[in-house]
């Protein structure tokens, strides 16, 4: 089955989201330094980023989210309220294990969608060309 191609914006702009992400908390080892380093610039930047990566992830068509059974697609969008609608409730922790553990995962799956999306090679080279996917460029 061939999904629709308005797909790999969504995707793209989560795993620009990402790798951003990535770049931020690289040589963070534990949440209290995550939080607190740049007068938590990094851990706002990074909240931000996570309400990117929820708001996207919805707007993927459902029966091509069926297709990777190994994201909970409900829990990212929980994610993405609950840092909306509770700034002051966000754990530390939580989002950096979220940061740790389920984004690799999540990167994995969706690089996957993109083969099943079948989005036209010089469609994507043009999206990638964009400077607001400088940094998941590198993926392909």
């Amino acid at each position: 089955m061939k999904y629709s191609e308005k797909n790999i914006l969504y995707i793209l702009t989560v795993l620009e989201a990402i790798e951003k992400i990535q770049l931020y908390v690289d040589g963070y080892t534990n949440a209290t330094d995550f939080f607190a380093a740049n007068n938590q610039m990094i851990f706002n930047a990074v909240s931000h980023l996570l309400l990117a990566v929820g708001e996207e992830s919805k707007k993927i068509e459902e029966v091509l989210k069926e297709e990777m059974g190994l994201i909970n697609w409900e829990e990212i969008a929980g994610m993405r309220n609950r840092i909306a609608h509770d700034y002051r409730g966000i754990d530390k922790e939580v989002v950096f294990e979220v940061v740790q553990k389920d984004l690799p995962i999540l990167k994995q799956v969706l690089l996957m969608m993109i083969k099943f999306v079948e989005p036209d090679s010089s469609k994507l080279k043009e999206i990638l060309i964009s400077e607001w996917y400088q940094h998941a460029r590198k993926l392909f």
